[in-house]
């Protein structure tokens, strides 16, 4: 009986991944659809964090978003497992998954009693319909199956168990050229007794500051090593990221009075309106401390109770600058712009104001953003030309831990760790 169902999985898996057709994805975090917002994916339990988990361990990762057009969808999900780099590594992926290759989401509510009528969906992940039972990087794919097509796609990573430990810290850069301004990441990965061949060619490293992927440092390899002990501590600043600055924050969680750094809240041609303090660019500014969730948010009211009582509310934002806005674009980001450069989050100067202004539509919460400059005929995105470089910036770091052995198609993650900057 068991080798029937497995046979029937197999089968199963061949027709789906026949009929899906993955070149209609990016393998980012991305939104195909009008009206999918408010998306995040973090562990179950934590509002704030990266989308890690455990092989073969009882942690779960949880998926929340709204759409504000549909009634209803038939969405359907599956996983993709990749290479270190984020690029499909074409495997089958009943290699990879125990059980189906694809579910439905299932869990759906709707708003009540809000000016933005949505639909609120949640999914809990992995299951025990869906395994996962090999590590490293996956797409996470939900689309709707009554149009075969995508909605949306999130990057999220399995890590094994009792491989690498990583030790380390971000601190002050030794080259005194960059020493005020950046932040070097430096660890050792521990893999004890583990033996592990040529690993010089097969083990590599990824450095995340704030859970970002646009500027991750991917592929890095050891500088030094001993077996079982293998040191990245870089004197070429391979392992260096602009400190920037502490994040900006309001807090939206209430319609009925204006809540940090929101100076106007009402409704204006019956939708929701707030106006966020104005802003001050800060290039050349000291260091300022606060605290900081590191560019994220969550989603809350304050003024109902329920659940889907969260109203979507256009929030406005004003940038005075004395110094140049040329040459560039200008954006607010963060994780309330999905950590993408959004057309709506693109700042316009006002002639009038003197200011540079743009406004978001957003669920009621607490937000992290920062104002970034793109210039003109790049892509890299500068966190510093408006809002400045400071080494004792309190950002976050994610070290993951790869490996490629001799023989295998994939690339497995066998150690992370979450580093702080030490002051």
């Amino acid at each position: 009986m068991k080798r029937f169902f497995l046979l029937f999985v197999a089968l199963f898996a061949t027709t789906f991944l026949m009929a899906q057709d993955f070149s209609q994805i990016n393998f980012i975090n991305d939104i195909y659809v009008k009206g999918i917002h408010s998306v995040k994916l973090n562990k179950q339990g934590y509002s704030f964090g990266f989308p890690i988990i455990t092989l073969q361990s009882n942690d779960k990762l949880e998926l929340t978003f709204d759409d504000l057009e549909g009634d209803g969808r038939y969405l359907k999900y599956t996983f993709i497992h990749c290479t270190h780099d984020w690029k499909p590594d074409g495997m089958n992926q009943i290699e990879y998954l125990d059980g189906f290759v694809e579910d439905e989401i299932s869990e759906y509510s709707y708003s009540f009693n809000t000016i933005t009528s949505y639909t609120h969906y949640a999914l809990t992940f992995p299951t025990e319909m869906m395994r996962i039972t090999k590590s490293g990087n996956y797409i996470l794919y939900v689309y709707d199956d009554s149009q075969s097509s995508p909605v949306l796609t999130r990057r999220f990573v399995v890590a094994e168990a009792s491989r690498a430990s990583i030790t380390g810290a971000a601190h002050k850069p030794s080259d005194v050229n960059i020493m005020f301004e950046k932040q070097e990441v430096d660890f050792v990965a521990n893999t004890g007794g583990w033996a592990i061949r040529n690993p010089a060619q097969y083990l590599h490293a990824t450095i995340l500051q704030n859970g970002r992927w646009d500027n991750a440092i991917m592929g890095l390899r050891y500088r030094a090593g001993k077996p079982g002990e293998y040191d990245f501590d870089y004197d070429d600043n391979s392992n260096v990221f602009n400190g920037g600055s502490e994040f900006r924050e309001f807090d939206l969680k209430s319609l009925k009075y204006n809540g940090s750094r929101i100076v106007s809240v009402g409704i204006e041609r019956g939708d929701n309106y707030a106006y966020v303090l104005e802003d001050q660019a800060r290039p050349y500014g000291p260091y300022v401390s606060g605290t900081t969730a590191c560019g994220r948010c969550y989603y809350k009211t304050e003024d109902f109770q329920g659940e889907n009582r969260e109203e979507y509310v256009t929030t406005h934002f004003t940038l005075k600058s004395e110094y140049p806005m040329t040459g560039g674009k200008a954006y607010v980001f963060g994780e309330l712009t999905d950590w993408r450069l959004l057309p709506e989050a693109e700042l316009h100067y006002n002639s009038a104001l003197d200011a540079w202004e743009t406004k978001l539509f957003l669920k009621q919460g607490y937000y992290n953003y920062q104002y970034v400059f793109v210039p003109k005929g790049k892509k890299v995105i500068d966190e510093t030309y408006i809002e400045g470089n400071h080494w004792e910036t309190g950002n976050e770091y994610t070290v993951l831990l790869y490996l490629q052995e001799e023989g295998t198609s994939y690339d497995r993650l066998i150690g992370f760790e979450i580093l702080k900057v030490v002051r």
